[in-house]
């Protein structure tokens, strides 16, 4: 799956939003598999944290000046954050800029398969916890719902995920749905 994900996503076009003046920002999708089964990592936000205070969110944060690259962000935040090592998240493709409507930052999501299990360090500042929803549950079992948001005067359809309690909206949503979408496509083929 791997490989196929990797393929699948070098050959897409991917949306950039970098020129319309929002801040830079980078997240990282983690997913393992775990007894045959692949599940993506999230975390939520700690309620100390400038912004998205208790969100469910991806490690990831704004560009830093030491930052290279946007992957250089999303990997240096996904270490400060939950104590995820560069050299353990193979890297398989980026997905399209997304917008945050709320705080003003453009996130490049880069998705990542990462060694389970794996001894996480949280960053007891900005996190809380961290968890994993099944692939297969976000496709198929958890409760969506479609929302509308506006935003530059443009009006935005997206999806909100609630599982066990928990639930996922905003950005997070919208990068979790072009995740699923290329996810579908790749297991039809």
């Amino acid at each position: 799956m791997k490989e196929k994900l990797r393929q699948a996503l070098a050959s897409r076009q991917k949306v950039e939003l970098r020129s319309i003046g929002l801040i830079e920002a980078a997240v990282l999708i983690p997913i393992f598999c775990k007894d045959g089964e692949y599940s993506i990592l999230f975390t939520q936000r700690s309620e100390q944290v400038p912004h998205h205070k208790g969100q469910i969110s991806f490690p990831g944060g704004a560009r830093s000046k030491a930052d290279a690259t946007l992957q250089d962000t999303a990997l240096r935040e996904s270490r400060e954050e939950i104590g995820l090592k560069a050299k353990d998240a193979d890297i398989v493709g980026e997905l399209d800029d997304t917008p945050t409507t709320t705080s003003g930052y453009n996130i490049s999501p880069f998705v990542a398969f990462i060694p389970y299990p794996y001894k996480f360090v949280l960053s007891q500042y900005e996190i809380t916890e961290i968890f994993s929803i099944p692939i297969s549950e976000l496709l198929h079992k958890v409760k969506r719902k479609k929302e509308h948001h506006t935003f530059g005067g443009q009006v935005f359809m997206g999806y909100s995920y609630e599982y066990q309690g928990r639930v996922i909206w905003g950005a997070t949503a919208k990068i979790v749905e072009q995740l699923l979408e290329i996810w579908q496509a790749i297991c039809q083929t």
